[in-house]
Order: C-alpha cells, then sequence, then structure tokens
C-alpha cells in the first residue's frame, strides 16, 4: 500500500472537463494500490485511503472496525426527510495470482484504454464513482430533499458478516430513515449494436451446506466393502445427477422477456415465453450448456466445490466432508430444500449442516429511484432500454432488503461481451472511456435523486 500521504496527493482537481469525472481514473488506480485482498482483508487501508479524500473534501466521516483490519466508512450529506439513499460498495477484493496476469493486480495500471488491477470492476470501480457524485453533490451545495450517504464495508466476499451485515446489527442508527439503496450487481451490456441495462432487483439464495460421512476407519492396504469415503462419494454422485425441477418466477420471466430480442433464434421464441418451455428436458439442457447463467435463474442448483478426506494415503479415515454451494430461487422454503437434499442422499451416516444461507428478498419495481434509473440509462444511452435483473450469485443487498430499505444492483456503465471475463479472474480490467463516463452518468443521477 502505497504512503496514505502519496494518495492524498491523488485528490488533486483536474483543471479540464468536469474535475469530479477527470480525476476518476486516477482515484481508482490509488484505490486498487491499497490491497484489500480477502483473505485476510485490511480493508482499513481502504477506508483511510477514502477517509483521506472526504476530509480534503470537508466531509465529515465515522469509521468502525468490525475485527482488527477489518474496517468500514460511513459519512451523510443531510437532506430535508424524504427516504434517505445510500451508496453502498464493499472495499474487499478477491485474491489474483499475479503469474497470471500481464500486469501486477495491485499496480493500476493502464495501457491500451484499460485499467488493470483486482477490484477493477469488482467493485471499486463502482465504489469511485459513487464517491465522486458524492462528492459533487457536496461542492455544489445545492439544497437536499433527502439524506444521501456513502458507505463502504468490509467483507462482501466471504459474505458481509464483518462488514453490512455487522453495521446493520451493531450501528443501526446509520439507516434510520433510509429507503432506498444502490450497489452492485446490475449494469450496461452490449448486444450487438444494442444497449440493455440490467437493475438488479433479486438474486439467488444462497446455502452453503456441509455433509459429512463417518465410517470405519482402517489401513489402506485392507479395502473395507464401505468407508466414510465412498459414503461422501455416493452422496456427492447422487447430488451431481440431480437436476433440481424447474420454475419460473416473475422478476426472471421478466428478464427473459426483456433480451429475448437479443439471443439467437432457437432461444429468443422460448425467452418470450419461458413459462412453455420450462419442463422441456432437451430444452433446458441445451440452455445448461450454451447459456448456463440463465439456466441457473430457473432452478435450483448445487455445486460440489471441497472435498475432505484422509491426510495420509495409507490411511482410511473416519471422516470425510464435502461441501455445497447451493443456490436456490427466492421462493424456496430453505429448511424444504435441505429436506430435499437429505432425501437425495439417503444415508442416516451422512450429516447435513448448514453453514450459511440467507432469506430471500426483493426490490420494488415500482418506485421513484427504479423509474428515474430508467429515465436516466435513455437519456445518456439513447435507444438503450432498461430491465429487471436477477443475479445468480449474493451481494450485501440482501440484507438491506430485509429491512425493507429498496435496494438496486446498478453500475451505469456499459460493457462489451468480453469485457467482464476478468471480474474473480485474470487481467480484470475497465476501459478509462467507460469509466469516465459511468461517472457522469453516476453523478446526474445522484443529484437528481437528491434533489427531486
Amino acid at each position: 500500500m502505497r504512503p496514505l500521504t502519496v494518495l492524498v496527493l491523488l485528490a488533486f482537481v483536474s483543471s479540464a472537463g468536469d474535475p469530479f469525472v477527470d480525476i476518476a481514473p486516477q482515484r481508482l488506480a490509488a484505490y486498487i494500490r491499497a490491497d484489500t485482498t480477502n483473505p485476510p482483508g485490511n480493508e482499513t487501508r481502504g477506508v483511510e485511503f477514502l477517509g483521506a479524500i472526504l476530509q480534503q473534501a470537508g466531509i465529515a466521516y465515522d469509521t468502525a472496525e468490525s475485527a482488527p483490519g477489518r474496517g468500514n466508512l460511513w459519512a451523510r450529506l443531510r437532506g430535508n426527510g424524504k427516504p434517505g439513499l445510500v451508496l453502498l460498495h464493499h472495499i474487499d477484493v478477491v485474491p489474483a495470482n499475479a503469474s497470471y496476469w500481464s500486469v501486477d493486480p495491485y499496480a493500476g495500471v493502464t495501457k491500451d484504454g484499460y485499467l488493470y488491477g483486482r477490484g477493477a470492476l469488482d467493485m471499486k470501480a463502482l465504489g469511485v464513482m459513487q464517491l465522486q457524485a458524492f462528492l459533487a453533490l457536496h461542492a455544489s451545495d445545492s439544497k437536499l430533499s433527502r439524506d444521501v450517504l456513502y458507505i463502504a464495508t468490509a467483507d462482501e466476499e466471504a459474505g458481509g458478516f464483518l462488514g453490512a451485515g455487522w453495521l446493520l446489527e451493531n450501528r443501526p442508527e446509520i439507516f434510520e430513515g433510509v429507503g432506498y439503496l444502490l450497489n452492485e450487481g446490475g449494469g450496461g451490456r452490449q448486444f450487438g449494436a444494442d444497449t440493455v441495462f440490467f437493475v438488479e432487483v433479486t438474486q439467488k439464495v444462497p446455502v452453503w451446506l456441509r455433509l459429512t460421512a463417518r465410517g470405519r476407519p482402517g489401513h489402506g492396504s485392507v479395502p473395507l466393502p464401505q468407508t466414510a469415503i465412498t459414503r461422501i462419494l455416493r452422496a456427492g454422485q447422487r447430488l451431481a445427477d440431480t437436476h433440481f425441477e424447474p420454475r419460473v418466477i416473475a422478476p426472471v420471466a421478466n428478464l427473459l422477456q426483456g433480451v429475448a430480442p437479443f439471443q439467437r433464434s432457437e432461444l429468443k421464441s422460448a425467452f418470450e415465453d419461458i413459462s412453455a418451455h420450462v419442463g422441456d428436458a432437451a430444452f433446458m439442457q441445451t440452455l445448461q450448456m450454451t447459456a448456463p447463467g440463465y439456466h441457473a435463474l430457473l432452478r435450483n442448483t448445487c455445486s460440489l466445490t471441497t472435498l475432505q478426506g484422509s491426510k495420509k494415503i495409507n490411511v482410511v479415515p473416519p471422516e470425510a466432508v464435502l461441501e455445497l454451494d447451493c443456490r436456490l430461487v427466492p421462493d424456496q422454503d430453505v429448511d424444504e430444500f435441505i429436506a430435499e437434499v437429505t432425501t437425495i442422499v439417503n444415508d442416516g451416516d451422512v450429516s447435513i449442516e448448514r453453514i450459511m444461507s440467507f432469506t430471500p428478498a426483493s426490490s420494488s419495481m415500482d418506485t421513484s429511484l427504479y423509474r428515474l434509473i430508467k429515465t436516466k440509462t435513455s437519456e445518456w444511452f439513447p435507444g438503450s432500454m432498461a430491465i429487471p435483473g436477477v443475479s445468480t450469485g449474493f451481494t450485501d443487498s440482501h440484507f438491506f432488503r430485509d429491512v425493507g430499505i429498496q435496494s438496486y444492483g446498478f453500475s451505469p456503465t456499459v460493457l462489451a461481451e468480453n469485457e467482464g471475463v476478468g471480474v474473480h479472474g485474470n487481467d480484470e480490467r475497465v476501459s478509462v472511456e467507460t469509466l469516465t463516463k459511468g461517472t457522469a452518468f453516476m453523478v446526474d443521477l445522484v443529484r437528481s435523486f437528491a434533489t427531486d
């Protein structure tokens, strides 16, 4: 991490164009250099970086660590009583293996019009866009109709329990009077010459399970007819062979109808009326092979992700463990699903433990903020369309939906088909042009909503 004084120097104001927009690439490069890889997190580094910028702008802010080094930050611009707006982003990023990158993933390098680095898309870029909008709103001295809060949290990449979840539990006063929240989870995509914005309103529910099989231990030289290992392998195979019953919820139907015009001919008609096709096993198999992201929205899923057995090759262990990353359609009852998994496993010597699960929650499409997003996307990208999105992954938005805050996943950027591949992968990057236009868009969106 750079010394804090150097980071503060990067907060200079450009003399050309809109200063709050022009500086965004430099801000993002500096933010990337504050290594906040989770694990271990070290989000306090990001808090120090953001806090120095807010302090320079004369904006009061508060911070709190949920654990050593696990920093969270929040700042508020006061308004005139309408339900407040939170601009939320997470500070932590996933690990990056530098040997597979073309640049140092923590150097904030710009080349060929792109800014590279871990967090360039997930999600320090959006954090910078929100920051610049927050700073611009403060500098405009506009009369605000509602409070606007800038919040940066720890630990989202590991579930958010030391970040957004911790703040709601330990600092609930921050969110008094808040009605709306903007977060990650949506954004613009290019389909040929067409632009579609996805505004995430709900997400599949994560349910992480640990299966533990038990059996008679022994020496590897004397094979036993049944062991913890054979039990866990059999349980895993049964789950891998299971295709949970497909079904369509309204937000997914709306999403697929919205993207139908941009699909190849064999998917276009199916997406226009997906309920008539989900019962076709051949169609569902083809969809999983050709468009797995859309397929995953239509049924509960489980991925077998970790497998643990003996630590020594010639020892048959007394226990073997398999972990599952299951994602449920939001209308699924979690307890009923776990009961279904138990039936599939069908082995009394295999226990099933719930590691983590969230509650299902959705945000309304009938709100002033959702309507404003649709209006602004049309203004900034004429001819584009905005549709409700459903995420196969999870974000911190579920914490806030649970307490009645209308939360939307929205990034004011448009990515070409290949530009999002670096998220959690190699050579994560965002184009400088996309970043600056997205910042200008965010400034306009936040100012419009805060002064309506």
